[in-house]
């Protein structure tokens, strides 16, 4: 790739596979080690861009080149495709070092390039205020350019909507190499970028975020059940009928996990509110009393230390955040939603199985509040009102192996299967960000086949033809694509 002009320096951000720093760049953001692997395929060159001429430099020559271009912000993609291409010879467009953050809290808005970390924007925020924040996710390692290109969601969803939900502008560079704002690109692709995947677009460099306000104390608690001694299915039972009903300034999320040692099933029940603990304990007396909680349960914090607590590092200081590290493990993602309760029966008969498969754990978000207020053609992500809850079904193990892989993944299939009657239906739904390449892929032999269509209308619904339009409207060349991208 030729340079644009010699202060560019683009020789010194070009990492080719004799470079001495290619491995070690390349794997700095591999978070999931199934596609850390000698046989997993790798990029002819990796670029690492340190401003925006260098972004259009790479997709300029790409597209010369026809090469297949991959994007990686944080490299939290469960499969891998934003550095991994599995049908061409490709090039993987790093975007770590364009992470510049600019917080402006009389606007109270904040400029965030998208290789910064969720964690790192939190931070920046917090050093500006105490009383604002942002509605994002908990894994502060998570990059932002994924996150929100995807949906994005944290703890305060209920209360105001997805992180696309506080989008206002964004900049990206399109398949012709030009940088355009959401005035000059478009109120159809920038609707496109907020839920329907950036990377089936062009390169989004940084995003403009409305903050929203918090109180100076929230409240928090982490709670768990087993089924014999705490009647733990009574209580899971009883979550669906409120979670997405109860006051909005609460979010409780439920894990149910299988113990194997004690042949038992923990449902952990792990709380987010805007407000004093008195005020949360009366919630949940009045709302949700079956599941006992105390005042002696809860925890008030700032809204920066309550990010930590969620990943279980309160104890730690608040500069914990922007570290970019990240223990790598392997792991298999898929997703669903809830439209209406399981039954008691069908609830029993879902954690016995759970206990069989002894691997799989799942993860409830409630919906309701904000959400529910949301139109579904409002931006890509359609699963808003009418969806009590999302489920996240989640392997994470720490052997390599072929045939390791093979059973955790396949036990996740196993009980995403089992959950069938009860999911949603016509079409049954899933998160794009917990990207699953089961969807929409058939094998016949040795070929494998992907139709466009069947992930598109599970991810994005009806919202799917539209974002297909954007496509062929601003990339027709299909430039930016990957196994599970907006076809043309």
């Amino acid at each position: 790739m030729s340079r644009q002009n010699s202060s560019d320096h683009v020789s010194s951000i070009i990492y080719n596979q004799n470079n001495s720093s290619y491995t070690s760049t390349l794997q700095a953001y591999i978070r999931n080690q199934r596609f850390n692997k000698t046989d997993t395929p790798k990029p002819i060159i990796i670029v690492t861009p340190l401003h925006e001429t260098h972004v259009q430099s790479t997709v300029i020559c790409s597209k010369n080149m026809g090469m297949n271009l991959r994007i990686r912000s944080g490299g939290h993609d469960f499969e891998g495709l934003s550095y991994v291409s599995y049908t061409a010879t490709f090039v993987l467009l790093d975007m770590s070092n364009i992470r510049t953050i600019d917080v402006n809290i009389d606007e109270e808005t904040a400029n965030v390039q998208v290789g910064a970390t969720i964690g790192e924007l939190y931070y920046r925020i917090w050093e500006k205020s105490k009383i604002h924040a942002f509605p994002a996710g908990v894994c502060p390692t998570v990059g932002v350019g994924g996150h929100i290109s995807g949906g994005g969601y944290g703890v305060l969803l209920r209360k105001y909507g997805l992180t696309v939900d506080n989008v206002i502008d964004a900049t990206i560079v399109d398949a012709k190499g030009r940088v355009m704002d959401r005035k000059s690109m478009g109120e159809d692709l920038f609707w496109a970028i907020r839920g329907g995947g950036g990377a089936s677009f062009g390169v989004i460099v940084s995003y403009k975020l409305q903050l929203v306000r918090v109180p100076e104390v929230v409240s928090v608690f982490r709670v768990s059940k087993t089924l014999e001694v705490e009647n733990a299915t009574d209580i899971i039972n009883r979550w669906q009928y409120v979670a997405d009903k109860i006051d909005r300034d609460l979010f409780i999320r439920l894990n149910v996990k299988p113990d194997n040692t004690k042949s038992t099933i923990h449902a952990s029940f792990t709380a987010f509110f805007l407000g004093d603990s008195d005020s949360l304990v009366s919630v949940m007396n009045a709302g949700f009393p079956e599941l006992g909680i105390q005042k002696t349960d809860c925890k008030e914090m700032s809204w920066i230390k309550s990010e930590l607590f969620w990943s279980s590092s309160e104890k730690n200081s608040e500069e914990v955040l922007l570290k970019r590290t990240f223990s790598p493990k392997f792991a298999k993602r898929k997703s669903d939603y809830l439209q209406t309760p399981i039954p008691r029966n069908g609830l029993e008969s879902i954690l016995q199985k759970m206990l069989e498969l002894k691997v799989v754990e799942l993860v409830f978000n409630p919906y309701g509040g904000r959400m529910s207020e949301i139109q579904d053609w409002e931006t890509p992500f359609p699963h808003r009102a009418g969806n009590i809850f999302k489920i996240e079904y989640s392997v994470n193990w720490h052997q390599n192996g072929s045939e390791i892989e093979a059973y955790y993944v396949n036990q996740t299939r196993l009980l995403y299967d089992f959950m069938t009657p009860f999911v949603s239906k016509n079409p049954r739904g899933a998160y794009m960000n917990y990207r699953d390449l089961d969807i929409g892929t058939s094998r016949v032999g040795n070929n494998t086949y992907v139709d466009g269509k069947v992930y598109g209308e599970k991810y994005f619904k009806r919202n799917f033809d539209r974002l297909v339009k954007v496509k062929r409207m601003v990339d027709p060349t299909n430039l930016f694509t990957n196994e599970q991208s907006i076809p043309l």
